[in-house]
């Protein structure tokens, strides 16, 4: 199988990327929009190039990359699932342009579901405490968070693959909703 891929932030090739994927796997039925750059810009620090980095990968991408599967999309009455983050509804310490660029998709998931009904749906799903910053946050740090959610563990990889494919398969009624996969994390804030 070939790899089909380009730089996100380079929106005139984005809908070469869709053609040239929907030719190699013979459609487009879903667009997940999972890239994503993370990293902290505390306030003090934020340069413009941070906030172009973040607001790229996380928001700018996931619109025109919807802009230009739509019509492939709306052919195939098919599903966009943007990867956002409970930090999207309330702001993580350190990360304010990452928290602004999910908020924005979020935003950007309901106004697509909108935009594109009846024949494409857009949902998102927000991982909580899934995957850990590489910037080192410490295992007690890990633990406290950890023990505030309702679960009272830490969620994997596979919980959040569970919740994308609820979308793409078992939920053929629901659009515009975003899907907290976050061990009850955002209940107990």
């Amino acid at each position: 199988m070939q790899r089909v891929e380009c730089d996100l932030l380079e929106t005139d090739r984005l809908p070469a990327l869709i053609e040239a994927a929907a030719a190699e796997f013979g459609g487009l039925d879903i667009l997940v929009n999972n890239a994503s750059t993370f990293y902290p810009t505390p306030i003090g620090d934020v340069t413009e190039m941070d906030w172009d980095d973040l607001i790229g990968t996380n928001l700018k991408a996931p619109l025109f990359l919807a802009q230009a599967a739509a019509s492939r999309l709306h052919e195939a009455h098919g599903l966009i699932l943007n990867l956002a983050d409970i930090h999207g509804m309330k702001p993580l310490r350190r990360y304010p342009i990452y928290s602004i660029a999910k908020a924005g998709l979020i935003m950007l998931t309901r106004s697509l579901a909108r935009e594109l009904g009846p024949h494409v749906r857009v949902n998102a799903v927000a991982p909580g405490p899934v995957m850990w910053p590489e910037d080192g946050v410490d295992r007690a740090l890990q633990e406290k968070i950890t023990q505030r959610t309702a679960l009272k563990r830490a969620g994997s990889a596979e919980d959040v693959a569970r919740a994308c494919l609820f979308f793409a398969t078992e939920a053929p009624y629901v659009t515009g909703q975003v899907l907290a996969v976050d061990g009850g994390r955002s209940i107990g804030w």
